[in-house]
């Protein structure tokens, strides 16, 4: 099982940093707040990756994501007035997007690139995006910290202060 993840600097340096996501044959789960970047790389073969992209730590601006999938899942949580734009990304086989509103919003845009090959992606807004997180082992783990702390959890909503 191989299972990568790095953040990497452009030689520009007033570019964003682009954070590079590798899973085969493995599951990869990304909540709450973990990064500051907007671009990200996403090669998954024979796997999944959940992204949670409602941070407010996550720079002002697109998040870009390009992906190159394999037989394999990726779900995004949004918030609920986030535009997904897929319209630059190539099937082979069968592969698709699942946005299960149907429509998109005037916030934030997610712009979505690359290959998908027996693959899908998910897309995950509002209620259901914090339902996604809270039915992991993260947020368990985020829960008992907040306890033990005295603060409140973070992986079912990232906009809420620890």
């Amino acid at each position: 099982m191989n299972t990568t993840l790095t953040t990497t600097p452009d030689p520009d340096p007033d570019a964003t940093p682009t954070t590079r996501i590798q899973a085969h044959y493995n599951s990869i789960k990304k909540l709450g707040c973990w990064t500051e970047a907007r671009r990200f790389e996403v090669r998954v073969r024979r796997g999944s990756v959940v992204l949670d992209l409602r941070s407010p730590h996550i720079e002002d601006g697109d998040i870009e994501i390009d992906v190159a999938l394999d037989h394999s899942m990726v779900k995004i949580l949004v918030p609920e007035d986030a535009d997904v734009d897929h319209w630059d990304l190539r099937y082979t086989g069968r592969g698709r997007v699942k946005d299960w509103t149907g429509h998109n919003g005037e916030g934030r845009r997610v712009r979505i690139t690359g290959e998908l090959r027996h693959a899908e992606i998910r897309v995950h807004r509002g209620g259901i995006a914090t339902l996604s997180a809270m039915f992991s082992r993260e947020y368990v783990k985020d829960v008992r910290r907040a306890h033990k702390d005295g603060t409140f959890p973070t992986v079912d909503d990232p906009t809420r202060v620890a």
